[in-house]
């Protein structure tokens, strides 16, 4: 298949198009097909094996019943904006007026395409970390704007702060980050969150902070950038219910921002989708408001789980990063004698009955060889699940 124009440059920038320009599957889907076909354990793709909390699957249940099943509003229901501005003022401080600064999304992936699309113009530039979300690229591609990267490099993936100064220029858009961070599992320090706010206002950009994992963090506390001096007008904040509550597969994000921001968001979100999800936002809202024990325990139970995947691989023979935040762990295969991530990753399933992502599916062409042997394996799988994974990969 062959695509052409704006959608060939989103597919190039998200690495799908062969020289022929043949439209290819993602490392991702390409991935999840191989465990399907071989039956190997599937720490590649980071969706949780568990249900979630039965207070906020009940509200989904609820609602159906109740009749909601037809367009919420269009910058989503009222309780759901409610409960967002009021979890925002409960963990971190912040205010947002649910009724203008507030809006709903379908999973951040969507508030993250609205943004890029309606705050970039062709010649803009958009600065992130590398390696990077894989839709980053896309949506920058597809927004005609110029995509810069600022290298996150093992051990601890935190960015040289005078490569990011060189990066953001007066020609800097929006600086986008991903706090905590997929692939790597870094959480940026204060120090770096407080450079970027600085970095936006001498330049005029945009910060957009995408805190999906933002109740996931490991021994740290999360900052979101928009509770620093001078962030709040400047910045797009975007999260969603699919991390936190064990539903990515509802699909309800959400992102606050400055009024006049939001609506020239609101204006492209209503042509992509639209609305999405009635009955799971009144869900979504029911966990937001669960009590504090129960943002502790998920955090607590992922550490486990971070705990027990590293100890497996390490047992293996890889050398392993230790993620303070998000659902993975990035462990290098070159001490297993394996350069070439990708091929490993290939082959992997065969060897030890277990799939993972090579990190250079999160990085440009002309990076790639800086983290080549590199894999990203996702932790948020139950725990005898990750044992299981861990005794197959001693294998190897």
């Amino acid at each position: 298949m062959r695509v052409s124009g704006s959608w060939q440059r989103a597919a190039r920038g998200a690495m799908l198009l062969g020289s022929d320009g043949a439209l290819s599957p993602t490392i991702f889907a390409e991935m999840s097909a191989l465990a399907v076909k071989t039956g190997a354990i599937n720490l590649g793709q980071g969706f949780p094996d568990e249900d979630g909390p039965v207070e906020v699957l009940d509200a989904a249940k609820r609602a159906i019943d109740a009749g909601l099943n037809q367009y919420p509003p269009g910058i989503g229901m009222p309780v759901l904006r409610e409960a967002i501005a009021s979890h925002q003022a409960r963990f971190y401080g912040l205010t947002p007026d649910p009724d203008t600064e507030v809006l709903v999304t379908v999973g951040a992936t969507e508030a993250l395409a609205a943004t890029i699309l309606a705050l970039t113009d062709q010649g803009d530039e958009v600065v992130t970390f590398e390696p990077f979300y894989d839709s980053y690229a896309a949506m920058i591609a597809l927004s005609g704007a110029e995509h810069r990267t600022v290298a996150l490099r093992a051990p601890d993936f935190q960015p040289d702060l005078d490569e990011l100064r060189r990066s953001v220029t007066d020609r800097t858009r929006l600086i986008l980050i991903n706090n905590p961070h997929n692939p790597t599992g870094t959480v940026l320090s204060r120090e770096t969150l407080a450079l970027i706010v600085e970095l936006a206002h001498r330049h005029d950009a945009i910060i957009v902070s995408d805190e999906v994992y933002e109740h996931l963090t490991f021994g740290v506390s999360h900052t979101p950038i928009a509770s620093l001096p001078g962030a709040l007008d400047r910045t797009v904040t975007i999260s969603s219910g699919g991390k936190t509550f064990n539903t990515t597969g509802w699909k309800i994000g959400w992102l606050t921002a400055p009024q006049q921001i939001l609506q020239a968001i609101l204006a492209v979100k209503q042509f992509l989708t639209f609305v999405g999800g009635a009955p799971f936002q009144p869900a979504i809202a029911a966990g937001l408001e669960l009590p504090d024990s129960y943002f502790r325990g998920i955090a607590l139970d992922l550490a486990h789980k971070r705990d027990v995947l590293s100890a497996g691989l390490r047992a293996a023979g890889f050398t392993v990063s230790e993620p303070r935040g998000s659902y993975f762990v990035v462990a290098d295969a070159a001490a297993l004698g394996f350069s070439d991530a990708a091929a490993f990753c290939r082959q992997l399933p065969d060897l030890a009955g277990v799939v993972a992502v090579p990190i250079s599916a999160f990085v440009s062409d002309e990076n790639k060889g800086e983290y080549a042997s590199l894999v990203r394996f996702a932790f948020c799988k139950r725990v005898e699940v990750l044992e299981r994974a861990s005794a197959q990969l001693a294998s190897l």
